[in-house]
């Protein structure tokens, strides 16, 4: 009776309660306070009370609050009436549904449900991590995630292109007492507390990960044992490690040997852990780079341990039932061509501001003879659509949350009532009844989602997520790991500097509050809040300088958001993934 009432009370805690459903490893479980503010949830076992600065300023951020139709102010029914009228005297197959990935609510695909219904053409691939997706998936057969616990149990810890202070804040106080290692061209935050810091060349994660497995053997630190039963094929990928010339590669990446001998007595014999960011994967090899990194973790035998693991973003789908069609025919989202089509529906996303060739985009788009923008904040393709439909907030409609950092699947409670928008299942509903589509009632697909979660020490969990990630082998079709057996080791001999293009803290993405100008170290040659002529093979434009000393003097940090970043980026994908890549070329920086 005890475990009941227990489990009762947390019920009604959690209908008290909702997640934070932006695009982040963390999914911060939020109350309201007696004043209306947004507050962490002290008792929820990661977010430990804190809030990001994303979500501390939430309320302050102005949403879309009215639609409007060529630039003039509607109802919503009047609004719903023209969407309406155009998608029935068009064929589905000229409608592009395209819908951006900064909200991990499930419901946000009910829109999906309908545009899949009526045959409707949608995306796949993706702008961030579908390339070490890609190569996560080829060596291990399923994308898990590494819990926050499994992290604390770990004896090391490397952190491998992952600014954990602006990305996974609430990770780091799961890494006290552990040896810090650090692999960044940029020196984060996390590097002052570092037991090892190695400030690699950008593009040079590949070669670092192949010299380290390479040594690994060389020293006898491989797990053996592990190899045996779930890794037979080493000995092959060895002999791919031995193609790499160490002297000349130690060189143009800029790591020296001790480095990695240092590395390697840290990790030997001890419990560790690889977290590893997205922007290792940035370039049209980037599902090799997280294949080799895999790789080192498995000649460790880092995987199906605790207090082990190599983390990259994981599957938030994986093991899911969805309540909600999918989209038949896509699209490679990377290179969409806007001008394909005859009406174009983008919801919750901002292609103008952050596809690659964002000038080309623009064009192709302009030529679209109609285009609806659906979400909450105005923004360049906001801007340039015809019909804008304001979409309402997690904080005022029903969700569940699922995560690509651990295996929680978190009711999303509804803690305001709507002043303006509509949410996503209504409006699938409205066109779903309208042109006689059939879909669940939001009862149904909430429902649905409940019973695939559990109350695990007051957190809702995956029933069906595995203790261990990795514990019974691989879902290959060996049941093993599968070493890469084949690389692309070239190296980048364009003038100029490196681009970096990483999230800062202030904002996510095009959301909230957008960085400005470009970051350079000050020996450089510029002078800080100097106008600098920035180009690529792609385009150029003007932006102002800020002096960065943590950063290398051959890179240039340009924040993820930033107006006029993509300018400078390549309408090309990544080998495996479908995944744009924002960094395969690097940009001149001039003065004026």
């Amino acid at each position: 009776m005890g475990r009941i009432r227990k489990y009762r009370l947390e019920e009604a805690l959690m209908e008290m309660c909702t997640v934070c459903p932006l695009d982040c490893y963390d999914a911060c479980r939020i109350i309201i306070d007696e004043n209306g503010a947004l507050r962490g949830d002290k008792t929820h076992s990661v977010t430990q009370g804190y809030l990001c600065p994303n979500l501390n300023h939430f309320d302050d951020t102005k949403r879309i609050t009215q639609p409007r139709f060529l630039g003039e102010e509607i109802s919503m029914e009047k609004a719903l009436e023209i969407l309406e009228e155009r998608l029935s005297r068009i064929e589905p197959t000229q409608t592009l549904f395209y819908r951006g990935s900064g909200n991990m609510g499930l419901m946000q695909r009910s829109m999906d449900h309908f545009f899949g219904s009526m045959g409707a053409v949608g995306t796949r691939g993706s702008l961030c991590d579908g390339a070490g997706e890609a190569g996560v998936l080829l060596g291990r057969g399923v994308n898990y995630p590494l819990s926050p616990e499994m992290v604390a149990k770990a004896d090391v810890v490397i952190v491998w292109g992952r600014n954990l202070h602006a990305t996974h804040s609430h990770l780091l106080p799961f890494l006290k007492g552990k040896k810090i290692i650090v692999i960044d061209p940029v020196q984060t935050a996390l590097v002052k507390n570092a037991d090892l810091y190695i400030q690699i060349k950008p593009h040079c994660d590949l070669h670092l990960a192949l010299l380290l497995s390479r040594f690994c053997i060389i020293e006898g630190f491989q797990d053996k044992e592990f190899l045996e039963q779930y890794g037979s094929g080493y000995e092959e990928f060895y002999e791919l490690t031995q193609t790499v010339r160490i002297k000349a590669t130690l060189d143009s990446i800029d790591v020296t040997l001790g480095q990695i001998g240092s590395l390697l007595e840290m990790v030997q014999g001890k419990k560790t852990v690889i977290l590893v960011g997205v922007g290792v994967q940035k370039y049209q090899n980037g599902s090799d780079v997280l294949r080799a990194i895999d790789a080192f973790g498995a000649l460790l035998g880092l995987f199906g341990k605790e207090g082990c693991g190599v983390s990259f973003l994981g599957s938030s789908l994986e093991s899911l039932e969805l309540p909600f069609r999918s989209i038949a025919k896509t699209i490679p989202k990377p290179t969409v061509n806007f001008s394909n089509y005859s009406t174009v529906f983008i919801q919750g996303g901002n292609p103008l501001g952050q596809m690659p060739n964002s000038v080309k985009v623009g064009e192709e788009l302009s030529k679209c003879p109609f285009k609806v923008y659906f979400g909450l904040y105005e923004n360049e393709t906001s801007r340039a659509c015809d019909l804008i439909l304001p979409a309402q907030t997690f904080l005022e409609k029903e969700d569940v949350r699922a995560s690509y950092g651990d295996f929680t699947l978190q009711k999303m409670g509804k803690l305001r009532e709507a002043t303006c928008g509509i949410s996503e299942y209504a409006l699938a509903r409205r066109l779903c009844d309208k042109f006689n589509l059939l879909i669940p009632s939001e009862e149904e697909c909430l429902e649905l989602l409940h019973r695939q979660m559990e109350m695990v020490d007051g957190v809702e969990m995956k029933r069906n997520r595995p203790k261990i990630p990795y514990n019974d082998g691989f879902k290959t079709d060996s049941g093993e790991f599968e070493f890469i057996d084949e690389i692309d080791l070239g190296l980048s001999s364009e003038e100029g500097y490196f681009l970096i293009t990483s999230k800062s803290s202030k904002s996510l993405n095009s959301q909230f509050k957008r960085m400005e100008g470009i970051y350079l170290h000050p020996e450089c040659g510029f002078l800080s809040d100097e106008d600098v002529r920035v180009s690529s093979k792609v385009g150029e434009c003007r932006m102002r300088v800020h002096h960065d000393e943590r950063l290398r003097r051959d890179c240039a940090l340009i924040y993820s958001g930033t107006p006029d970043v993509n300018v400078l980026t390549p309408s090309l994908m990544s080998y495996e993934g479908e995944n744009a890549v924002y960094q395969e070329y690097k940009i001149k920086v001039e003065k004026i």
